[in-house]
């Protein structure tokens, strides 16, 4: 994996859910993405045409995020298989990591499926996704996804949002001690990246810096419904400003 960019002391991740919105993160200044596509799901693995393409258009690191659907994250022996196939192409496209996460119907780290799907990953960085989010006792999942050899969590601390989830999310920095890195996710924005920062001490931050763009149809049928709904994609500007104000506190 080539050296990671990094502004002042952080890093910068944005969740970018097409081709287009990870060139405007790159374009912004982002340290790095997470790369996947519906967002509206809380994000699927994107498909190969896109990650051919945003390996291509990036010179920033691509964590590609390997989920098969919606919902849970307990998850059948095909749908394993469905994601040992993509991650294996993640490794074959140059992808610098991959973000997956999977549980048992009790709310623990599935080491089983984990196991499988780290191995598929080989020699590419592994983060555990906001299935975390989910676990039951979050101290015990820590220390299972340290077994596990994951280089990463991405965690809102059990709670709506990382401003919601603070205190855990301190917690769990302070308990992980360097062992791996804790990165507070959900809600980050403009407005709070700078005191999520100062409260988790965390080092790196994960925001989707979005923004809303209607339908550009002069021709509309307004009997039919979900096909010409507005869509999200990083903004430039967005990310931009995260980008300044990590520069600022950096420089104090």
């Amino acid at each position: 994996m080539k050296s990671e960019k990094v502004i002042g002391k952080y890093v910068l991740e944005i969740c970018s859910s097409s081709p287009t919105s990870a060139i405007a993160a790159q374009e912004g200044g982002a340290c790095r993405i997470e790369f996947c596509q519906n967002l509206e799901s809380g994000g699927l693995t994107p498909t190969h045409a896109q990650i051919e393409l945003a390996r291509k258009n990036l010179a920033i690191g691509i964590f590609v995020l390997i989920r098969p659907r919606s919902g849970n994250f307990i998850y059948s022996n095909l749908e394993i298989e469905e994601m040992i196939h993509d991650i294996q192409f993640c490794k074959e496209m140059g992808c610098d990591g991959v973000v997956i996460g999977a549980l048992d119907e009790n709310g623990k780290v599935n080491h089983p499926q984990m196991r499988e799907l780290i191995a598929a990953a080989g020699a590419m960085p592994v983060v555990f996704h906001r299935a975390f989010d989910l676990c039951s006792n979050p101290f015990e999942a820590l220390e299972a996804i340290i077994d596990l050899g994951c280089t990463r969590i991405l965690t809102s601390g059990l709670a709506q949002t990382a401003w919601e989830g603070r205190d855990l999310i301190r917690q769990l920095i302070e308990k992980a001690a360097g062992r791996i890195e804790i990165m507070p996710g959900s809600g980050v924005d403009e407005k709070n990246i700078q005191e999520i920062l100062d409260y988790t001490r965390a080092t790196s931050i994960h925001s989707s810096a979005k923004e809303v763009h209607v339908s550009t149809a002069k021709h509309k049928n307004f009997a039919i419904q979900g096909m010409d709904e507005p869509q999200t994609f990083t903004s430039v500007n967005r990310v931009k400003s995260l980008v300044r104000i990590l520069e600022e506190k950096s420089a104090h």
